[in-house]
């Protein structure tokens, strides 16, 4: 069958989120941020509030374990929108060709309930998908099985007509693993090569 739907990952994909944006202003010193990143707000501790997790008690629990940090540690979601500044450059031309040459566009992203309500409508890009879904608000993370299902049951999509596009090899294989055409994406051009 030929492909019909379009479904885009959104950190890296779609936005260009990256707390380093935040952090590295902050502290004035990339490597005391990138340090911060690694030992006390690790990506790691990130996904647990894309997983559900609320926020507040995320927070609370980091600051139990490093209570010198509190102060920084708060500012990862009170400042939180100081790192998704944009678009990433060619998302919107791209989803805008590809609706017009008659693809569907859909979001399937590993995103906090809470901090994905404060820019869904911000970035013009994501109004332009048909449907989200959202790992924070379903309890369901990438590359868990159920969240791809999830996503075609809610809307009607069928596997075998769809191609799905994610900057992260696990969250492709998972797609694979459920019979979705999945690729790492790369580039907006590669995109293009594929279907336009």
């Amino acid at each position: 069958m030929s492909i019909k739907n379009v479904i885009f990952d959104f950190g890296g994909v779609v936005l260009d989120w990256n707390p380093r944006y935040f952090y590295d202003e902050y502290f004035g010193d990339p490597q005391k941020s990138e340090w911060f990143l690694t030992h006390i707000c690790p990506y790691e501790w990130n996904v647990e509030m894309d997983g559900g997790k609320p926020v507040e008690q995320g927070v609370r629990e980091r600051v139990a374990l490093f209570p010198e940090w509190e102060k920084e540690i708060c500012l990862y979601y009170s400042d939180w929108t100081k790192m998704v500044p944009r678009e990433m450059p060619g998302i919107a031309e791209l989803v805008r060709d590809l609706k017009a040459a008659g693809y569907h566009t859909w979001g399937l992203t590993n995103w906090s309930a809470e901090t994905f309500s404060k820019i869904r409508h911000l970035f013009p890009t994501l109004t332009q998908m048909e449907g989200i879904v959202v790992s924070g608000e379903e309890k369901l993370l990438k590359p868990d099985p159920r969240i791809y299902n999830l996503l075609f049951e809610r809307f009607g999509i069928d596997r075998s007509e769809s191609i799905f596009f994610d900057d992260n090899p696990a969250n492709v294989e998972g797609a694979e693993a459920v019979g979705l055409k999945a690729v790492v994406f790369k580039s907006m051009e590669q995109v293009r090569s594929i279907l336009l």
